[in-house]
């Protein structure tokens, strides 16, 4: 079975690899050439041009997400994210959405952990009045009570719901236990007792004091000139603020090593969440532990977690884990749901892995079969002009230079069995998992008890 599946493994590779090869061949993503482009006003942009289809599509991030929402309101970008293109200027919620929907124009907001993101698209003919409703949204919204108070209601439902899910809760106790009282532990929708208290002021204040272009990160693919493209930024971005007060936002030290908690739940199947300190993507070692990740259980199908627990012990439907490279910590997590008298043995195999991998690191089979895969598979993240441009974001926020895509393959090829058997011993200790279990799992025992996280 094993030897079958890691055959099935590489040809799978080689299939992706042939299928990203095509693709390369009939996206933009072909000899990408990418072009940094600064408006008259300052304003800087990274575009790929993509004359095949008259669309633009831009993404756009301000660094400064819900960890940096105000003590006692949390929730605050989420919701003000949310309320953005519910009216702006002289247009009202119907109003505002109406024109969107008569241009066939895309666009939202969004907050996570250490950004807020925006996403546009647009058909190149309506281009001139859909940049226009971008630059309102975002520099002239406004934050009526009818929609303020119709957002509270949807958020409210929303945590209600969760406050229920045994996987937000897993994760939530996690990140309680790990960062405590840093708001990397706060949940970036807010709680029940935040939303309330959110108020049209702070809103408007959200965005004249986080909305600022020293923050901007800005990505552009479609058919769309250089020098169209800059008078555009001014329009869209010019009349925010020029710079944010500081965040105030310190590294995140990780505590809880190695405790166990239990949280009870009354249903059949236990929720589980692990992990421990990791690698930040700057960080030398990155790709190691990125390939070496891959291995253990980044891999979906081919990664030894799924193998040792769910093929050959058949013990939960899918166990993964990955690295998660913040701007104030680095994790590495993983998460497995089970039987509730099964999480005991699959936890105990996880640790096995996690201390096999460590001491012994991958093969070089495994090795091989790790870059194929992600060198083959990426170019499939680059298949619509969208996707791009969320890239060439991220190529920014990571500071990876311009000329990533077409060498990211070099930064995986580079990683020898050496490199990742030594990350691998640097970095993995199962002893070291901080694990949460939601659920009523059968012979386990905590170690602490668990903490209050906000309702």
């Amino acid at each position: 079975m094993y030897s079958f599946r890691k055959s099935w493994f590489r040809s799978l590779g080689m299939v992706l690899f042939g299928v990203a090869f095509i693709l390369m061949s009939t996206t933009p993503s072909h000899a990408v050439k990418v072009e940094k482009v600064i408006s008259p006003g300052g304003v800087v942009a990274w575009l790929v041009r993509d004359h095949s289809i008259p669309i633009t599509a831009m993404e756009f991030s301000f660094r400064g997400g819900a960890a940096s929402d105000p003590a006692g309101k949390t929730g605050l970008a989420s919701m003000a994210t949310s309320l953005l293109d519910e009216g702006a200027g002289a247009l009202d919620s119907q109003a505002f959405q109406g024109k969107l929907e008569n241009l066939s124009v895309r666009m939202s907001f969004s907050a996570g952990l250490e950004t807020v993101r925006g996403s546009f698209k647009t058909l190149n003919r309506n281009r001139a009045e859909a940049v226009e409703l971008l630059r309102m949204a975002l520099n002239e919204p406004r934050f009526d009570a009818e929609a303020i108070e119709r957002m509270r209601r949807q958020i409210t439902v929303g945590l209600k719901r969760k406050s229920t899910d045994p996987n937000v809760l897993a994760s939530r106790i996690w990140r309680r236990a790990v960062f405590g009282e840093h708001p990397y532990a706060r949940p970036v929708d807010g709680t029940l007792g935040s939303i309330g208290d959110i108020t049209a002021t702070d809103l408007r204040k959200f965005v004249a004091d986080r909305l600022a272009r020293e923050n901007l990160l800005v990505g552009v693919v479609g058919d769309i000139t250089p020098t169209d493209l800059a008078p555009l930024l001014d329009q869209i971005f010019g009349g925010l603020p020029a710079s944010t007060p500081p965040s105030g936002l310190k590294d995140a030290a990780t505590g809880a090593e190695g405790e166990t908690y239990v949280v009870q739940m009354n249903i059949p199947q236990s929720v589980v969440v692990f992990g421990h300190k990791g690698v930040k993507r700057k960080h030398p070692d990155y790709y190691a532990a990125y390939v070496m990740n891959y291995v253990l259980g980044g891999g979906g199908f081919s990664s030894r977690l799924y193998h040792e627990v769910r093929e050959k012990r058949g013990l939960a439907y899918s166990v993964y884990s990955y690295l998660n490279p913040m701007q104030r910590a680095a994790l590495i997590t993983g998460g497995v749901a089970t039987r509730n008298d099964q999480v005991a043995q699959s936890i105990a195999i996880i640790r096995e892995e996690w201390g096999r991998m460590r001491d012994t690191g991958p093969n070089e089979q495994e090795l091989g079969d790790a870059k194929t895969f992600l060198n083959g598979s990426f170019p499939l993240r680059l298949s619509s002009t969208g996707s791009i441009a969320r890239m060439l974001v991220a190529m920014q926020y990571h500071d990876l230079g311009q000329d990533y895509i077409d060498h990211r393959h070099e930064f995986i090829d580079a990683v020898t069995l050496a490199d990742v058997k030594r990350v691998a011993r640097r970095l993995l200790d199962p002893k070291q998992l901080t694990v949460v279990i939601v659920g009523k799992p059968e012979k386990i025992e905590p170690t602490a008890d668990a903490p209050d996280i906000e309702s």
